[in-house]
């Protein structure tokens, strides 16, 4: 009679070995999971990222692939995406694979080209023209012209949505909200008001909009943010003689720039924060880093950046360096920096720690840097990319 008694209490012995492992492991989890997130700055996590994505292309010992030929033209911009490089120019649009192949490409004369990226997407245009291309999700590029043309301004989110300002007959200005099919999801007419630029939320479901009015020889600006499934906005921010050069939308809100300082504000347009430049004034700027600014300031108008300066959403300072060369070209995306001279490129993180230096830059006049810290380089025709060990 003991024989079946002990057979049945066998498992229950095994069954709490198991349970013990598998909160043990559990256990371990959770603390490498809090590990990652704790000590992220402190571990070199994308140099694993580096090596997976670019495992099968070839680089000599300083770490730069084979130059490639590029389409050339004045006005050249280059930036880093999901789905390879794009350069913009006056000759028209280029897109590279990471490989250095050509995908796809628009030969056109553009007097005035502009280039805006996303993490996953690109739009390229020609400031006052009729159209604009929009590039990435693995898909051919695609065209969308307004139906009154003058483009004033094209931003793409990471969904493949579009907000174009552009002219528009009988207003002072126009927003257009594009799907990820080019469909348009809503229009915003002003009248009262020239539309100066539009940009959407990450998530598409908020458009901020920035208008400019002259009183008395003084301008006037407002920002507008609206939902994009109704036309009337939910909040109007009077931004006073703040005059608008650039803007962003990311995760953590709004980022407004103009000569003078920086202002963020949430996604409802409240905390508002400044970052002010005086008594520096403003030589250089890039909005693409993920949760900061890049500043490059000089103590006179005329003349070369002095000092470099990051920036968070809350307008604290994250670091800063003074400058002893010209920089030649800024970059920023994910959590670093890239600043190229005519002697070296440096690489940073957010608070301008150094993480890598190339110091044979081979005459590059361009730089953009990828989330992982891979660094595109480029001269007036060919163009490199540089891995960091």
């Amino acid at each position: 009679m003991k024989q079946p008694d002990r057979a049945k209490k066998a498992p229950k012995k095994q069954n709490f070995f198991l349970r013990l492992l598998a909160l043990v492991l559990t256990g371990a989890l959770v603390l490498g999971a809090v590990a990652l997130v704790v000590f992220r700055e402190h571990l070199n996590l994308d140099a694993l990222r580096r090596w997976l994505h670019y495992r099968s292309i070839q680089t000599g010992q300083t770490g730069q692939t084979e130059p490639f030929t590029h389409g050339g033209g004045d006005s050249l911009d280059i930036a880093c995406f999901e789905d390879g490089y794009l350069f913009s120019s006056t000759a028209g649009t280029h897109h590279y694979a990471f490989n250095g192949k050509e995908v796809d490409s628009l030969i056109t004369h553009t007097e005035k080209p502009v280039l805006s990226v996303s993490e996953r997407f690109g739009v390229t245009y020609n400031a006052g023209g009729d159209s604009l291309h929009l590039f990435g999700g693995g898909q051919q590029p695609r065209t969308y012209s307004p139906e009154s043309g003058g483009i004033l301004s094209a931003r793409v989110n990471n969904g493949g949505w579009l907000a174009v300002t552009a002219l528009q007959s009988h207003y002072r200005g126009a927003v257009t909200v594009l799907d990820e099919d080019q469909q348009p999801v809503i229009r915003l007419n002003y009248s009262s008001a020239f539309v100066t630029d539009a940009i959407l939320s990450p998530g598409g479901d908020t458009v901020a909009v920035v208008t400019l009015t002259q009183t008395d020889g003084t301008f006037q600006s407002t920002l507008h943010l609206h939902r994009t499934d109704r036309a009337d906005p939910f909040a109007t921010i009077d931004l006073g003689s703040f005059v608008v050069l650039d803007m962003d939308f990311d995760s953590k809100g709004i980022w407004l720039l103009s000569e003078s300082s920086l202002i963020t504000l949430n996604k409802n347009g409240e905390n508002r924060c400044e970052y002010a430049f005086d008594p520096n004034y403003l030589k250089g700027y890039t909005l693409d880093g993920d949760g900061f600014a890049v500043f490059l300031l000089g103590k006179y108008r005329a003349g070369s950046a002095t000092v470099a300066v990051t920036v968070d959403h809350e307008g604290a300072v994250l670091g800063g360096m003074p400058l002893t060369r010209q920089v030649l070209s800024l970059s920023a995306r994910g959590r670093y920096v890239a600043l190229l001279d005519g002697h070296e490129l440096n690489i940073y993180t957010k608070n301008l720690s150094v993480y890598d230096t190339l110091e044979d830059t081979q005459g590059a006049r361009h730089v953009a840097v990828c989330e992982d810290a891979g660094v595109l380089l480029a001269d007036s025709q060919e163009a490199w990319f540089y891995i960091p060990s």
